[in-house]
């Protein structure tokens, strides 16, 4: 039996140059299955995205979801695409291991968790103050390099990770410092700074917005001291302020550090994503 995949629409393209497209996974024309493909801005279109992927009961267990899968990339490597993506829930067995045996490996997740019902306190001697526009301006410059920065090492290419990490703050910072539902927080440990984190609003789940934490850091030299535990309290502080029920952020999996210290401040994995090189 042969497994393919067929159209179910014509080609899509965006105005950014992207493309997406719907197929049925077919079997000798059988249709026992679907899958969406497309193309990501983030990435300057140059990675593809696999979604939706789906195999009816009948025809699982036979191979047609790997066929399928192979299939797309074939696709994407056509749109010119450098890598494809594509993102589990984290009790998905069956599509972590149909991942894993094609050669994907996790590149980061998704995360959430309810705030506190009462603003957290924080550790003696630590306090929080907004950023300055002085601060700001600092930040950003900094901020576009080093995000771009950590996806080049993440096996990236430079011009790609670039467009992303510019595209991201463009997107997310559109109004700068004064960008709406956006608040960036100086921590500070008896009157030095010893960090920051940016929180905003996004669509962490299908349909539903809240709290956001886009970046936190402790600088270099006070690491290790817990001052990032207290500036994930200060964005649960915004979040109960902004009345938002969920708190959501994404970690980049090998970041153990980080991946800990939001386990135990109670956040729960609400997706895997995972990446893999079309050569």
């Amino acid at each position: 039996m042969t497994t393919t995949l067929r159209p179910t629409g014509p080609l899509q393209q965006t105005r950014d140059g992207g493309t997406s497209r719907s197929y049925e996974i077919c079997v000798n024309s059988r249709p026992v299955g679907a899958i969406g493909l497309a193309t990501d801005a983030a990435f300057g279109h140059t990675a593809g995205i696999l979604d939706g992927l789906r195999v009816d009961e009948p025809d699982r267990r036979r191979g047609r979801a790997t066929v399928a899968v192979l299939a797309a990339e074939e696709v994407l490597r056509g749109w010119g695409c450098e890598q494809v993506m594509a993102s589990v829930p984290p009790d998905a067995t069956a599509a972590l291991s149909l991942l894993d045996s094609l050669g994907y490996t996790e590149r980061s997740r998704n995360m959430d968790k309810e705030p506190p019902s009462a603003p957290p306190a924080l550790p003696a001697g630590v306090e929080a103050r907004p950023m300055t526009g002085a601060e700001y301006d600092v930040w950003l410059a900094a901020a576009v390099d080093s995000f771009a920065q950590i996806w080049i090492d993440r096996g990236t290419e430079p011009a790609a990770a670039r467009a992303k990490s510019e595209l991201s703050h463009r997107q997310n910072l559109p109004e700068g410092l004064a960008t709406p539902d956006t608040a960036f927080h100086v921590l500070l440990h008896e009157g030095s700074a010893v960090g920051h984190v940016w929180t905003g609003r996004r669509e962490i789940r299908p349909g539903e917005w809240a709290a956001y934490v886009y970046d936190v850091e402790v600088a270099e030299n006070r690491r290790g001291r817990g001052f990032g535990r207290a500036l994930m309290l200060v964005a649960e502080r915004v979040a109960l302020e902004s009345g938002s029920a969920l708190l959501g952020l994404h970690v980049f999996a090998d970041n153990t550090p980080a991946v800990r210290l939001y386990e135990s401040l109670g956040y729960r994995t609400t997706s895997r994503n995972f990446a893999k090189r079309l050569l």
